[in-house]
């Protein structure tokens, strides 16, 4: 809980009336520490990711005398991986599948992991609406692995993912991050990518790997544009003032 009103507002690209308009309708997951409100930023990110809404482009960046270079979504899904076919008829079923499908560690317990996952849609569904759920566990970090993974996975058939647009769910996007600030990292690409029409296209197509990287290759470029967009036009206006 360490954002304030307006640091949400600037998360979410949006005026601080709209949300305290959010708050009043209990849509926007708020806690109220001694008369003001506090958000936590990992569930402002998750909420705007289920609800298709952009966030600021910068949102996550940090000086990197503080820590590690940032992965590209590119070089965690290419270290994920893309799986097709991933069979079961059930959200539960899917999940179990899909993490036997995996590239981990040969120390990580993947009955283990099924179940942190399938908890975490019980809690919080992770369907993001048009088909596209993104399983991860609760807890970044969990699993202490070394390397972020983003694994594309196709099901062999649609399945329900409890989504808020009511569409059964046939893509899975399953991150699987060191840390908290890198998971929010790929999050907050992934909510980038996911928004470009081009990208989803080849999703919904089920297209090949070489189409897919491509394809992705070419959306997350439109991300490091926007935010050498964005840090232009605050310098300008710095300069104005």
């Amino acid at each position: 809980m360490n954002l304030s009103v307006k640091d949400a507002a600037q998360l979410l690209t949006v005026s601080e009336k709209t949300i305290y308009r959010w708050i009043k309708k209990d849509i926007l997951p708020a806690y109220k520490v001694h008369e003001s409100y506090r958000f936590n930023r990992a569930e402002l990110l998750e909420w705007a990711t289920s609800r298709r809404r952009g966030v600021a482009a910068d949102a996550f960046s940090e000086p990197e005398s503080h820590s590690e270079p940032l992965p590209t979504l590119y070089s965690a899904i290419e270290a994920g991986g893309v799986v097709y076919r991933v069979e079961g008829r059930s959200r539960n079923e899917v999940l179990v599948d899909a993490v036997d499908h995996l590239r981990l560690p040969d120390e990580v317990d993947r009955d283990y992991l099924a179940k942190v996952l399938i908890t975490r849609e019980q809690l919080a569904p992770t369907a993001i609406g048009e088909g596209v759920a993104i399983p991860h566990p609760r807890s970044p970090g969990l699993l202490n692995v070394l390397q972020a993974k983003v694994t594309l996975c196709f099901l062999e058939n649609s399945v329900d993912f409890q989504a808020l647009d009511g569409q059964d769910v046939n893509i899975l996007l399953i991150i699987i991050a060191p840390n908290l600030r890198v998971h929010l990292h790929l999050l907050s690409r992934l909510s980038f990518v996911l928004q470009d029409s081009n990208f989803r296209k080849i999703l919904s197509e089920t297209a090949s790997r070489e189409q897919i990287f491509t394809g992705l290759m070419s959306a997350e470029s439109r991300i490091n544009v926007k935010h050498k967009n964005s840090a232009s036009t605050t310098n300008t206006e710095s300069c104005g003032d």
